[in-house]
């Protein structure tokens, strides 16, 4: 399939899922719903690109399932996090500033453009999927999967021992600063970073580097949007000890804490 044709699919599929998932968040009056769906919606772009792409098949299975095992780890911990908690209070201040407008807003402001994010984002699993690997370049592949491995381990361990931290009742209000916390103040977002940074380098061996985009909106959002730039503008004020932390710790890429 072209290129073209290919990601016309994909941008078609999204805008679907997308615009219903706003129905049904309507519904319910719960915007927040949309980040739950954000691994799924990655999950859905990687299998539709799995059945239509001409790449050889041992590229379009490793990158679907390396998608798929990401995208569902994801939708399922912030599902079991937020699910029965009500909407997230950033949709709440949204709703509130734009009145009665919201439902109607919301469709473009929050679902359409996570939509296109989405599809922008998943650019390397789009495109690596309709190609096959270059002549001598399948070690590219090797460290790509490395490189995912590292980032899937870093997300999913440090969201288990930050979600065994704040379930102790002793440790309200204080400084999650142990295991994988030691090292980056934001293990889960580096490696998400880093999942998606591998997933490009097994991309690039099929010869498609511009769809570096993706790894580089994710890394923007992740660093200075919606991840750790904007955890960091509150978290201060909730967590006692947080300047201490910052002070010792990384921001974003793990290193041994620093020493007073």
């Amino acid at each position: 399939m072209s290129t073209i044709s290919l990601l016309a699919v994909n941008l078609g599929v999204v805008f679907v899922l997308t615009t219903g998932l706003w129905a049904v968040s309507v519904a319910i009056k719960d915007s927040s719903i949309v980040d739950i769906f954000w691994g799924s919606g990655f999950v859905v772009i990687a299998w539709v690109t799995f059945l239509i792409a001409d790449g050889s098949s041992s590229q379009r299975w490793l990158l679907t399932l390396l998608t798929t095992a990401w995208g569902l780890r994801l939708t399922i911990h912030l599902a079991r996090r937020n699910l029965g908690h009500g909407e997230d209070f950033r949709y709440q201040a949204m709703r509130a500033k734009a009145g009665d407008s919201w439902p109607l807003r919301s469709l473009w402001t929050v679902f359409w453009t996570q939509g296109l994010l989405m599809w922008l984002v998943s650019l390397p699993v789009q495109l690596g999927q309709n190609g096959d690997v270059a002549s001598g370049w399948s070690w590219l592949v090797a460290v790509g999967v490395v490189v995912y491995a590292v980032g899937l381990f870093f997300e999913t361990v440090g969201d288990l021992q930050l979600t065994r931290f704040i379930a102790d009742p002793a440790n309200k209000g204080t400084v999650m600063d142990r295991g994988l916390w030691r090292y980056t103040r934001h293990p889960n977002y580096f490696g998400d970073f880093s999942v998606w940074w591998g997933l490009y380098l097994i991309a690039l061996a099929t010869g498609a580097w511009w769809t570096i985009v993706g790894p580089v909106i994710m890394s923007i959002l992740l660093i200075r949007v919606s991840g750790a730039g904007l955890l960091e503008k509150s978290i201060g004020k909730r967590r006692a000890g947080y300047d201490e932390y910052i002070a010792r710790t990384s921001g974003f890429f793990p290193r041994p804490p620093r020493r007073d």
